[in-house]
């Protein structure tokens, strides 16, 4: 399995031009390769680890499969390096019998960078998708003192974050702010999509009465990828974008925004937070 992080010399300068050699700890971004029964289906710049959870996560949230037992198995092949060593990169899924495969019509252009998991989609009709689980009526409601103390809660949880600086992370928690998985990755769609992904091996999708709070901005993507597990609320340190608003107005989620200390700003949603 690739590394989590990676260490490299660098050369330190200090504020009085003091110059100083050391190694230094980076996130590892090395390229996973994903395919349905043998037939390439994206790649996508993450950090290694959780594989499994980031292609059932995918897989959710692209509308291929609802349910565990929709995939009957996963297992890395075809990637060696010059030694003949297995790189892990390349991860096979088999769907099980009577699952749809993912339409080719709207496959992607087979590469995602770890900023972006829409840009490699190979049409407009593919962008939009419609959930199995849309959150609407979804009757949670959540207290505010419990939302403002998840970002302390998600940090706490990002261990690789704090010896490399580098990385995205996900949480899902529960309306009374339990953490029940976190994960980190360079993309943040990536940290997102192995959280959804354990969530779904665990037996909790649609994942009702939830909270997915995420470190960075809430785009378009990341609130699709929840509506497609059916989460009813999400959360996130910095600003949303417009489409990310209106997905959520259109789909019943909670959408918060600028989540830091007391604070916040709610985009759509706001019956749900109780104050």
């Amino acid at each position: 399995m690739g590394r989590v992080t990676v260490r490299r010399p660098v050369l330190r300068i200090g504020p009085d031009g003091q110059q100083r050699r050391r190694p230094d700890a980076l996130a590892a971004e090395e390229p996973l390769e994903i395919r349905v029964d043998g037939s390439p289906l994206s790649v996508t710049m993450r950090t290694p680890g959780h594989d499994v959870e980031l292609a059932h996560g995918f897989l959710l949230t692209e509308g291929v499969i609802g349910s565990p037992q929709d995939l009957l198995a996963a297992r890395y092949c075809d990637s060696v390096d010059d030694q003949g060593r297995n790189t892990y990169n390349v991860l096979d899924v088999a769907l099980a019998p009577g699952v749809e495969p993912p339409d080719t019509s709207l496959e992607r252009n087979f590469y995602t960078t770890s900023s972006c998991g829409v840009c490699g989609k190979a049409s407009l009709d593919a962008v939009k998708l419609k959930s199995r689980f849309p959150p609407a009526a979804d009757p949670v409601r959540v207290d505010y003192r419990t939302i403002v103390t998840l970002p302390d809660a998600l940090r706490e949880a990002q261990k690789v974050f704090s010896s490399t600086g580098g990385l995205h992370a996900a949480g899902l928690f529960t309306a009374d702010g339990e953490l029940l998985v976190a994960r980190e990755d360079v993309g943040r769609h990536n940290a997102v999509d192995k959280v959804l992904g354990r969530a779904l091996l665990d037996g909790r999708i649609p994942a009702t009465g939830t909270v997915l709070m995420v470190s960075g901005r809430a785009s378009f993507e990341l609130v699709q990828k929840a509506v497609m597990a059916g989460v009813p609320m999400m959360t996130a340190v910095s600003a949303p974008s417009s489409l990310a608003v209106e997905l959520a107005l259109e789909t019943g989620m909670t959408l918060v925004g600028f989540l830091r200390g007391e604070t916040c700003n709610v985009y759509a949603g706001d019956e749900r937070i109780v104050l």
